[in-house]
């Protein structure tokens, strides 16, 4: 195993790829030991062989692929906690893809817990701050076809009564301003999002409160939005995870 992950790295290294005597050479193996693993590499996709030069195969550039996108989850997690830290609020984040809202990753903690997920995110995005801030990122025709498939529904006496409120609402939210929700989804908690630029993703991130900390709910949303802005170009490839 350790011989052959040796072979793999050093044909990694080999953008155009390299013949089995150099490999053997680099990875100081012998040259028989050399061409039964690269053979063996070979049959099970992590290389492929082109006139005589080796290269890596398409089941190692799924691992590779898989790895990246490990690490972006892992950036993404770590900036999270450190928010939820500063800020002694739980931090989301959540995406609009193919017509379902995602709640991707949601980082809390025992002094400042997240919202309880009494009822489906994705079917009551019109009660609570992230799907109203995806909601408002889509066009027309998107927030239509949305509600056809989730139509507006009461979980508190404070939610949009239809759906003609709600498309207002999202109507009369201003671009990159937050969203605010009080009450809407769950009795005790009020929350705000954020509206991120992915290219054509929607994509937002948000904080919740207990009600009785409402006042805190606005500062700290903004204080996030800063930080945001100061780290959005490092993590603008790893939040689309």
């Amino acid at each position: 195993m350790q011989r052959a992950m040796r072979l793999l790295e050093t044909v990694a290294g080999h953008e155009y790829g390299a013949p089995a005597k150099q490999l053997a050479r680099e990875t100081g193996l012998a040259l028989p030991t050399t061409y039964h693993l690269l053979r063996t590499l070979v049959h099970e996709g992590y290389l492929r062989r082109d006139k005589g030069l080796f290269f890596l195969g398409a089941a190692a550039e799924r691992l590779s692929s898989s790895g990246a996108r490990q690490k972006r989850r892992s950036t993404v997690v770590d900036a999270l906690a450190q928010w939820r830290d500063v800020l002694g609020v739980p931090v989301y984040y959540a995406v609009y893809r193919e017509g379902e809202i995602e709640v991707m990753c949601v980082s809390d903690s025992p002094g400042a817990p997240a919202v309880e997920e009494w009822a489906d995110f994705r079917e009551t995005g019109h009660a609570h701050a992230i799907g109203q801030c995806l909601l408002s990122q889509l066009d027309e025709e998107a927030r239509r076809d949305h509600l056809d498939r989730y139509p507006v529904q009461p979980l508190t006496p404070y939610t949009v009564r239809d759906n003609h409120s709600l498309l207002r609402r999202l109507e009369r939210i201003r671009r990159m301003e937050p969203v605010t929700e009080r009450q809407e989804y769950a009795l005790g908690a009020v929350c705000a999002a954020i509206p991120l630029t992915l290219g054509t993703t929607a994509a937002t991130m948000a904080i919740s409160l207990p009600a009785h900390q409402a006042d805190r709910l606005l500062p700290a949303v903004r204080q996030l939005q800063a930080e945001i802005g100061v780290l959005l170009g490092s993590l603008a490839l790893c939040i689309s995870m």
